[in-house]
């Protein structure tokens, strides 16, 4: 297959000269030749820049130039640097920004492996005045639920230029946001999406950029909260989105609407327990049950207890006063949890399935919609929510896998952003918790549920991994949020060794953490030194 040629587009408007100038010597020197670079100015003030484009221009012919008779803003001159594009990719660069030595042949390389790749982007970091960088931006693969709730992708965007032509370029109005909105329209359509792994861009840490100063264009984040809706809209997802409060700002919230009136059965394991938790006396699994019913916003068709010997008599009536329809009792003797937790899922015949952990609380009333909205989607397997431990700190905001699993930021502050935002948006993950998750019945049933070979979280983690086997992305949502007290779980001697016998590539390969980031961590740490 012969080399794409990449078209790099670039408006400039007014440039400092010195950043001009780097800008195009980043591109006339990559290592991958078949690259054109077509920029337009928008009428710079600056003759300076007119006289920098025209000799770079006259030195090289791969050097594209158009001049704006008006001053057309950033939406005009970047569909005007896209008319002037031959190549059957693009490449977005902004005029004061730069691209790493290497990137073109690293994405013409991915072209060329995949012939139906139509969206491709890289990481990024950033740029001082000084030339230094700093602050690297590791992504995740593809994760479009994330990408609603904010353009993680960035840069470097490259887009195959047929695509970015039929979905109608650059559209006015969304200015500020207008490559977000672009990218929406263009991956609502896209065959292939590719995240490369590699800083290919260096974003320039300017005094009017969002890299330095996210509030530097405030009608950015009106126009990309507005691109999300009329995304929503065009794929017809019922759905109000929210901006969520800053810091940071430019983040989004898709309120779903449920559909119709689905059915839903609690399903949890339980002997009963009692205890203490902040010096008051529990019931656990009434308590737990208690909180679904009253708080939870959503009618619950049945609640099914399992249970490896009949419950003690107080727990038994503490649960017929929390769910005054009856609880249905399962008892298995001798039966792991996992065993029992199947069990009880297999009388549930409703829709969804809401395991729940018996020693849980709920904080956001009215979670049960919001978990259901999301595992209404075609193709979600499963939903896990935010879990706070005891004192507050985070307990579970998804699993992540870098050899060996763990809960996402564990014991971190309940009010942490996270890295890029993780811990306040909805997102895809590589597994969740079955202290509180939503799962299709459907999907439940055709995995085989849990494993017997694993109990505590370890059969949670096989869960997940086979709901992902199907195809099916697992959510989790921050705004769902119980307590989980973790008076029950535990691991079996062996149960770890035995999980990563049976997943070792799918433990060490998380498509949502990065290959670049410390591995055992659950908290996205950068390596730092000379190695870094």
């Amino acid at each position: 297959m012969s080399p794409p040629l990449i078209s790099v587009v670039t408006p400039v408007y007014n440039t400092d000269p010195a950043v001009l100038v780097a800008c195009l010597e980043s591109v006339r020197r990559q290592s991958f030749g078949d690259w054109e670079h077509c920029l337009v100015d928008d009428a710079s003030p600056n003759a300076e820049v007119r006289a920098i484009l025209a000799a770079a221009a006259a030195k090289d012919d791969r050097v594209r130039v158009a001049h704006r008779a008006t001053n057309g803003g950033i939406v005009a001159a970047s569909n005007d640097a896209l008319a002037l594009a031959t190549g059957e990719f693009l490449a977005f660069l902004d005029h004061d920004d730069l691209l790493t030595p290497g990137v073109l042949e690293a994405v013409a390389d991915a072209i060329r492996a995949d012939p139906e790749l139509d969206y491709l982007y890289t990481d990024e970091d950033h740029l001082t005045a000084e030339g230094s960088t700093f602050h690297p931006t590791y992504k995740p693969d593809w994760s479009p639920e994330r990408f609603r709730s904010h353009m993680y992708t960035c840069h470097l965007s490259v887009v195959r230029r047929s695509l970015a032509l039929d979905v109608g370029g650059f559209h006015a109005g969304y200015e500020g946001s207008q490559d977000y909105d672009l990218v929406l329209r263009v991956t609502e359509r896209a065959r292939h999406i590719r995240h490369l792994p590699m800083i290919g861009y260096h974003w320039r840490m300017g005094p009017e950029s969002t890299a330095a100063n996210p509030d530097a264009k405030p009608y950015a984040h009106g126009a990309g909260l507005r691109a999300v809706q009329a995304h929503c809209d065009r794929i017809g997802l019922d759905a109000t989105v929210e901006m969520l409060p800053p810091p940071p700002p430019g983040y989004h919230r898709v309120v779903r609407s449920l559909r119709g009136n689905p059915s839903v059965a609690v399903i949890v394991v339980s002997d009963g327990t009692t205890g203490r938790v902040w010096s008051k006396p529990r019931t656990f699994v009434a308590a737990a049950v208690e909180g679904v019913v009253k708080r939870g916003g959503h009618d619950v068709s049945a609640v099914i207890v399992a249970s490896p010997a009949p419950l003690p008599g107080p727990a038994r009536e503490a649960l017929d006063e929390a769910f005054p329809a009856g609880v249905r009792s399962v008892v298995v003797p001798d039966a792991s949890r996992s065993e029992l937790l199947n069990h009880a899922a297999a009388r549930a015949g409703t829709d969804f399935l809401l395991l729940l952990h018996d020693d849980v609380e709920v904080v956001t009333d009215g979670f049960v919609p919001t978990m259901l909205a999301l595992a209404q989607g075609d193709d979600v397997g499963m939903v896990g929510c935010r879990l706070l431990a005891a004192d507050g700190t985070l307990d579970h905001a998804g699993l992540v896998f870098t050899g060996r699993p763990g809960f996402v930021y564990h014991g971190r502050g309940a009010h942490e952003l996270g890295w890029s935002g993780l811990l306040i948006v909805e997102r895809e993950v590589s597994g969740v918790s079955s202290a509180c998750a939503v799962v299709p019945a459907a999907v439940f049933d055709q995995v085989g549920g849990l494993s017997p070979a694993f109990t505590g979280d370890d059969a949670d983690v096989d869960l997940s991994l086979k709901i992902r086997r199907l195809g099916r992305r697992i959510l989790y949502t921050p705004h769902a949020t119980l307590h989980h007290f973790r008076a029950t779980d535990g691991r079996r001697p062996g149960d770890l060794a035995a999980l990563q016998d049976r997943w070792r590539q799918e433990l060490t390969s998380d498509p949502y953490h990065h290959p670049k980031l410390l591995r055992d961590r659950d908290d996205w740490a950068v390596p730092f030194g000379p190695d870094a």
